[in-house]
């Protein structure tokens, strides 16, 4: 892996994980299209996962350090806050699902679904659910405050997120809205509820890349991460700011077109 291919999906890493636009769909069409391959992949992507976790809780460091103080101060039997240890229950619940999902269908999912013509499809179908979440925002206002019940099923949909084309991000916060939270809360809820699941998956690839005992180029893997974090910081922000005043549409005809295109190359050239 040369340096510029390193900046290049750092970059794309960075802007795709926090925009509902799927991380994972844009890395493997990049990935194939650069011929990226081996213990290097593994270990870029495994550290990609890292940087971008670091990003969120550097971004959201006051509310991870309330929850690490709520979690600490609820084992301890110690009065706690109401509004952060419901945020806690939250967490703990909505990440569940992805991870039984990903331990019970991880190699058929690795193995079916990461070739173009899904990817494509799984971005269509993706699109068409964010309209549905919309129009549901339209005609029912969201009302009330973030709940254990919805903070689960918002994790539900975060498993769809296992599907190359189906954005994390994307799902967590169109799954936020029908249930009846505002975009900004959804928003927020999505990124503090990725720190689990993007931590855990960057670790145990870098856990398969230490057993593989392949020949990686850190240095490299490094640059590509800084660049990753610092992207995956001003994206965050970007977004907050963006979903505050506008929908989801302007995403929605990206995915619409990717698929197209995507399906087009993988049928025609």
């Amino acid at each position: 892996m040369d340096i510029t291919t390193a900046l290049i999906l750092g970059v794309l890493q960075g802007i795709t994980e926090f925009v509902p636009i799927s991380s994972s769909a844009h890395l493997l069409l990049v990935g194939d299209l650069l011929s990226l391959e081996g213990a290097n992949s593994l270990a870029f992507y495994a550290v990609l996962h890292l940087a971008t976790t670091a990003a969120i809780i550097m971004f959201f460091w006051t509310d991870v350090l309330a929850l690490i103080q709520t979690a600490i101060r609820r084992l301890g039997r110690l009065p706690v806050n109401e509004k952060d240890q419901i945020l806690l229950f939250a967490l703990m619940v909505g990440t569940v699902p992805a991870v039984v999902v990903g331990l019970l269908f991880e190699e058929i999912i690795t193995t079916v679904f990461h070739t173009p013509i899904i990817i494509a499809a799984m971005l269509f179908v993706s699109s068409f659910f964010f309209m549905f979440a919309e129009w549901r925002y339209y005609i029912k206002p969201p009302q009330g405050a973030l709940t254990i019940r919805q903070g689960f099923w918002v994790g539900c949909f975060q498993a769809l997120a296992l599907l190359p084309g189906f954005s994390r991000s994307g799902s967590t916060l169109a799954g936020g809205m029908l249930l009846g939270m505002t975009r900004v809360e959804a928003a927020r809820f999505s990124f503090i509820l990725a720190i689990p699941i993007t931590l855990a998956v960057g670790l145990k690839m870098l856990l398969e890349l230490i057993l593989s005992a392949g020949e990686v180029s850190w240095g490299v893997i490094a640059i590509g991460a800084f660049i990753c974090f610092i992207t995956a910081l001003v994206v965050i922000r970007f977004f907050l700011d963006f979903i505050r005043k506008y929908s989801l549409w302007p995403f929605i005809w990206y995915k619409i077109g990717l698929a197209l295109l995507v399906a087009y190359v993988t049928i025609y050239v």
